[in-house]
C-alpha cells in the first residue's frame, strides 16, 4: 500500500508539473535592442609559424632530436637518416673523378704534342730511317702533292688535330659528368639531415629511431611558439565586418579573457563550408599552448548598425540538438524554425538571433519539453 501511495503521489506531482509548464508557456513578440550584437566563434591556438619536415631520401632513421616539446635553435638537427650507402657511392664517384682527370691531362698533352710537333711531319716516322724519311719528305711527298694530287699533308695534320681535340672534349665531358654525380650525392647527404629552419619546438613526432622512411613521408611537425595565434573559420556573412589590425575580445580555454588582433584574412573562401580562414595575434603575456580551444566574439553588424534581434533564452526548444523556436503563424498554429544564435544579452537572460527570425515575429516562450510543430499554449487555443 505504501509503495502504491508513493507512486500515485509521484504521478500527481508529475501531472501538476506538466500542467504548470503548459500554463507558463505564452506567446511573445520578437524584439530588437540597441546594443551591438556579437557572434561567438570557436577557434584554436596555433603557432606563429609551423612547418612539416619530411624525408627527402629513403633509409632508416638513426637520430631524432627528442620528444614532443623539445626546444631547438635555428640550424639544429631535428632528425637524421642513415647515409652509409650514400657515402659509399660518393667514394666511388671520387675515384671516377680521379680517372677522368688523368684522362683529361693525357688528352691535353696529346693535343699540345700534335700542335707543336705534328706526326704527319715527323721525320722519324715510317719508313724508320733518317735518309729515306728525308727523301720521302723532300722528294716523294712534294711530287705526290704537285703532280699526282692524292696526298695533302695539311689535311692529314688537320685530321690529327681534330682527333686529339675530340679526345680532350670527351675527357672534359667525363670529368664534368663525374663532378655532377658528386654534387648530386652531396645534396642527398645534406638532405639526410633535417635542420631547424628557425627557433622553435617539436610539436608532433611521427617517427622513431629505426623506422624505415620514404621520400615525401612527413616525420616531424615543427613550430615557432614564442608568438601564438588563433585560427578561426569565420562565416562569409561576418568576415566583411572584420579588418586587418582590428581588436576583438576573446576567451581562451574558458577562463582567460583577452583581446586579439586580426592579423591575416584569407582572400579565398571555402566553397563547401562558405567560411573564410582568419588568424588573430595573441598578446605575448597570455600563457597558452598550441591546440587550446578559444572563443572569439565577432561583431554581427557592420559599422553604423545598432539594432539587434533578441529573444528570451527560455524561448529556445529544450532537449534539441540545434537551436530552434516555435513561431506562431497567421492561422494560429506554430511551426518549428531553426535559428542561428549570437551573443548573450541582458546578463544572459536573452540571446541575439543572427538569422531565422525577424523583428515583429511571434514566438512561444517557455515551450514544454517534447512539443513539436503545431503545438499552441492552452490560452491561445
Amino acid at each position: 500500500m505504501t509503495t502504491r501511495k508513493q507512486a500515485s503521489g509521484f504521478l500527481v506531482l508529475s501531472f501538476c508539473a506538466s500542467i504548470f509548464s503548459v500554463q507558463a508557456a505564452e506567446i511573445i513578440q520578437v524584439e530588437t535592442t540597441g546594443s551591438r550584437s556579437q557572434s561567438v566563434l570557436g577557434s584554436t591556438v596555433i603557432p606563429y609559424k609551423e612547418v612539416a619536415l619530411s624525408a627527402q631520401i629513403p633509409g632508416v632513421v638513426k637520430y631524432v632530436a627528442g620528444p614532443v616539446g623539445t626546444n631547438l635553435t635555428e640550424g639544429g638537427v631535428v632528425f637524421k637518416i642513415d647515409e652509409s650507402q650514400l657515402i659509399a657511392k660518393r667514394n666511388a664517384v671520387i675515384a671516377q673523378i680521379s680517372i677522368a682527370q688523368a684522362a683529361l691531362q693525357n688528352a691535353q698533352a696529346q693535343y699540345y704534342r700534335e700542335l707543336t710537333s705534328p706526326r704527319s711531319k715527323d721525320i722519324g716516322a715510317m719508313p724508320g730511317f733518317g735518309m729515306p724519311a728525308m727523301f720521302d719528305r723532300m722528294a716523294v711527298k712534294p711530287f705526290a702533292n704537285s703532280f699526282m694530287g692524292g696526298y695533302d699533308t695539311d689535311a692529314v695534320r688537320q685530321g690529327d688535330l681534330s682527333n686529339v681535340m675530340a679526345s680532350v672534349s670527351q675527357a672534359q665531358g667525363q670529368l664534368q659528368q663525374a663532378n655532377s654525380q658528386l654534387q648530386e650525392i652531396d645534396s642527398a647527404l645534406r638532405d639526410a639531415s633535417a635542420l631547424a629552419p628557425f627557433e622553435g619546438i617539436i610539436m608532433e613526432k611521427m617517427v622513431e629511431v629505426g623506422d624505415t622512411v620514404q621520400p615525401g613521408q612527413p616525420l616531424i611537425k615543427y613550430g615557432y611558439v614564442k608568438y601564438k595565434r588563433l585560427q578561426a573559420d569565420v562565416p562569409s556573412g561576418l568576415v566583411g565586418n572584420l579588418s586587418k589590425d582590428m581588436l576583438l575580445p576573446a576567451r581562451i580555454d574558458g577562463s582567460t579573457n583577452t583581446s586579439v588582433r586580426v592579423s591575416e584574412i584569407s582572400p579565398v573562401a571555402d566553397p563547401n563550408r562558405h567560411t573564410v580562414t582568419v588568424k588573430f595575434d595573441i598578446p605575448m603575456e597570455i600563457n597558452t599552448a598550441p591546440g587550446m580551444y578559444a572563443e572569439i566574439y565577432v561583431p554581427e553588424n557592420k559599422k553604423g548598425s545598432s539594432q539587434v534581434t533578441v529573444i528570451p533564452r527560455s524561448a529556445l526548444m529544450k532537449g534539441s540538438s540545434l537551436p530552434g523556436v516555435l513561431v506562431v503563424k497567421e492561422d494560429n498554429t506554430s511551426e518549428l524554425r531553426m535559428v542561428r544564435l549570437g551573443s548573450e544579452q541582458n546578463g544572459g537572460t536573452k540571446v541575439s538571433i543572427i538569422s531565422g527570425l525577424n523583428p515583429g515575429d511571434k514566438i512561444i516562450d517557455n515551450p514544454p519539453v517534447g512539443v513539436t510543430s503545431g503545438w499552441m499554449p492552452a490560452a491561445a487555443q
